[in-house]
This record gives structure tokens, C-alpha cells and sequence, in this order.
């Protein structure tokens, strides 16, 4: 059954652990047992039945009324499976939230149409973020319509405020579709509803079926296996995941950071010797060159067509913190200092303009040069996202996260 990674973005209050609640209700992907659970502590808080308990796991999530946490869901339709990746909305948690937005492809918005809620900050910077980490496909929910008579005056001026901004930040237009739903009655998620017979789209669900794109990994291309470790044995075998390529026994191949030049000679996949492997495989290998237990983090790569290494890039950083006086990047499991870093552009997550005056603020981005301790094997973001993205750290602490350009 194919498998659907969705991230799901928000301002919190805006109603998103009721819309995954009520989504596992009606698609009969949760237990009797579990709502009766969520109607028993509704109750307790001397509320109506609250669809948003389904989803959260912690008391004080109860009590407080908003999510703490990166929480999956999974439910079936269509024979497809959806994986719902519900992140914190409230701009405190926002580490997390981008912790849960890198495993998806498409990313569900929710926007309430109620008044004094409506477009936040943090529902741009949700945005923003999710296109830095590559994200294409958006669904744009807006929520609570049931509170505003079904108007659709609000909906359409929700989706008139919003649309310039998404495409600014670089959605296509094809690629983006609005909604008007509400979460809590379940209206316009699986059925189309009679109250908004003004609404002539597709139910939630089939929005996001359609907009969402099964997780494949790219096959085509130059090889490019990232090296997880060294395994012991009777034959000393490099550890790792093809993520772009083929591998085939005899092949010439390259360890990408110094340049040295390599020859297949073993593949296990899954225990199991074979002939050959393709992106999406965790693999060993063994090589006809002596190796060592310090690969961590290395490439390699066809013979045919080897990156360049360097300790000098370019990239995209969205900052969740002041930078202070020791950077680092994080990189496909090594830690490496950054010796300088100089902004060329700031750019404002609200608004996404870019300009080449201004502060490096926390909860915005910079485009900027970094130089780095030491060379690695990078590509773009556009090119290769597990070559191409960091974590960004300042005097130890998460700081951001950063694509290369």
C-alpha cells in the first residue's frame, strides 16, 4: 500500500489535532476504545465531545488545549495510506515543527476563518519553512466555518490575502489548492458538504490524494551512497544508503571527499549478498581498498560523476535564534565548525522579501556564505536535499536549519 508523508501546519487554536481526530473517526482509523477515552476526559473537563483528544497523549495537552509535541497519525483511504505529521503550531516549539515538516512532501495548512483568528505570523513562517525543506504540494484547509455561517465572502478572502504570499515564497499555483472545511463538525473532509453547495472542489481528503505525491526515491541520476559507518567482520564493509543511483557489483566508484577511486566488490542488501541496489536501499559494501572507521558522513559516488568538495557554500538559513560567537553545522552526521559566515541577503519569513541591509533576527532567514573547518561533499537542495540541508547551531544550541543553494 502506498504510503503518504503529510505535514500538517498551522497557528495553534487553529484546529488541527480536531481535524486529525475527526479524519480517524471518519475513516474508521481508530479504536472504540480510544474515543471512548477522548469522550470520558471531555467529559471530565465538563466539555463536548472534543475530537482533538483522539490525537493528544499528554494530560497537559488536555488541559491546556494545545500540542506539545511532533504527533503521527495514520489512516487508510483510498488504498492509500496517509502518515500525518501534526506539528506544534505556537512559535516557542518551532524546532520541532521543522523536525516534523522535513519527512514530508506536501504539507496541509490550516487557516481559521473565524474573526480576530485568521492569517498569523506563524502561519506565514509555517509556510516559509516548508518550502525551504522542499516541500511542493500544499492543501490550504480553511477551518472553522461552521462559526461564520458558512460565509463565502470569508473563505474567499482568506484565499485572497494568502495566494500572493504562497507564490512569492516559490508554490506554484498548479500545485496548491484551498478548502473551506470545518474540523470539528467534519464537513468537506471526506464528503462534500451541502452547507457550502457554493464550494464546488473536492472533499479534504481527495484534495490531498491529489496533491500529494507517494515517497520515491530517485533511481536516475549519477550514484550517490552516503556512508553511515564501518562494519566489523570477516570482510571489513562500508555501511550505508543509496538515496540517489544505482550500485552494481564491479562498478568503478569514488569516495567523494578525497578524490580516491574505488571498485565494487560486494553488495548486501537486507542480509543478503546481490548483484545489485537502488536509491532507497540501506546496502554494504565491500571495496577493494583497505577502509577505515572514520566515514561517517562521506559520500560515494559513481565514478562518472563525482562532486566537488569544499569547505566554502552557499545557503539558505532560517534562524530560530541570535547568532552568537562559535557557529556549527550539523551535516549528514558530522559536526563541523564553521570558521566565518557572511550574510548576503536577509530575508523576512512574514513577508518573504529579501534585501541586503538589515539584522540577522531570530524566526527569519539570511542567505549567506559559510566557510567551513573542514570539506564536505555537498549539491544543491534542488539537486540532492540529503546533500544539500544542515542543522545550524550557535554556541551549542539549535540555532536553524540551512539549504544549500
Amino acid at each position: 500500500m502506498t504510503v503518504r508523508n503529510i505535514t500538517l501546519l498551522g497557528h495553534k487554536d487553529h484546529g488541527k489535532s480536531t481535524l486529525i481526530g475527526n479524519l480517524l473517526i471518519l475513516t474508521n482509523s481508530v479504536t472504540k476504545t480510544r474515543i471512548k477515552e477522548a469522550e470520558t476526559y471531555s467529559k471530565r473537563l465538563h466539555r463536548d465531545f472534543e475530537p482533538a483528544f483522539i490525537l493528544d497523549s499528554f494530560h497537559e495537552e488536555r488541559e491546556g488545549g494545545l500540542t506539545i509535541d511532533v504527533t503521527r497519525a495514520e489512516m487508510q483511504y483510498r488504498r492509500t495510506t496517509f502518515s500525518f505529521i501534526d506539528v506544534p503550531g505556537h512559535e516557542e516549539l518551532i524546532k520541532n515543527m521543522i523536525s516534523g515538516a522535513s519527512y514530508a512532501s506536501t504539507a496541509l495548512l490550516l487557516v481559521s476563518a473565524k474573526s480576530g483568528e485568521g492569517i498569523r505570523d506563524q502561519t506565514k513562517r509555517h509556510l516559509f519553512i516548508a518550502r525551504m525543506l522542499g516541500i511542493d504540494g500544499l492543501v490550504v484547509a480553511v477551518n472553522k466555518m461552521d462559526l461564520v455561517g458558512y460565509s463565502e465572502a470569508s473563505f474567499e478572502a482568506i484565499k485572497e490575502s494568502l495566494s500572493g504570499f504562497i507564490t512569492a515564497i516559490g508554490f506554484e499555483t498548479r500545485n496548491v489548492k484551498f478548502i473551506p472545511i470545518s474540523a470539528y463538525t467534519g464537513e468537506n473532509l471526506v464528503n462534500c458538504s451541502k452547507r457550502m453547495g457554493w464550494y464546488g472542489g473536492m472533499s479534504l481528503l481527495d484534495a490531498l490524494y491529489s496533491a500529494s505525491k507517494a515517497s520515491s526515491a530517485d533511481a536516475s541520476g549519477p550514484l550517490r551512497l552516503l556512508v553511515q559507518g564501518v562494519l566489523d567482520g570477516k570482510e571489513r564493509l562500508i555501511a550505508g544508503r543509496i538515496i540517489k543511483g544505482k550500485l552494481r557489483t564491479g562498478e568503478e566508484a569514488c569516495l567523494a571527499t578525497d578524490r580516491v577511486a574505488i571498485r565494487i566488490k560486494s553488495i548486501v542488501v537486507k542480509g543478503k549478498r546481490v548483484s545489485s541496489a537502488k536509491a532507497g536501499e540501506n546496502v554494504a559494501i565491500g571495496v577493494d581498498k583497505p577502509v577505515n572507521g572514520g566515514l561517517r558522513g562521506s559520500l560515494i559516488c559513481g565514478a562518472e560523476y563525482c562532486p566537488t568538495s569544499r569547505n566554502t557554500i552557499t545557503a539558505r538559513i532560517f534562524l530560530t535564534k541570535k547568532l552568537g560567537e562559535k557557529l556549527s553545522i550539523r551535516f549528514n552526521g558530522m559536526d563541523i565548525p564553521c570558521k566565518g559566515l557572511r550574510v548576503l541577503k536577509y530575508v523576512d519569513a512574514v513577508t518573504g522579501m529579501e534585501s541586503p541591509h538589515g539584522t540577522a533576527k531570530p524566526l527569519n532567514a539570511l542567505v549567506a556564505e559559510l566557510s567551513l573547518a573542514k570539506k564536505i561533499a555537498v549539491e544543491s537542495f534542488n539537486d540532492t536535499r540529503e546533500l544539500g540541508r544542515f542543522v545550524f547551531y550557535s554556541d551549542g544550541e539549535f540555532a536553524g536549519i540551512g539549504t544549500v543553494q
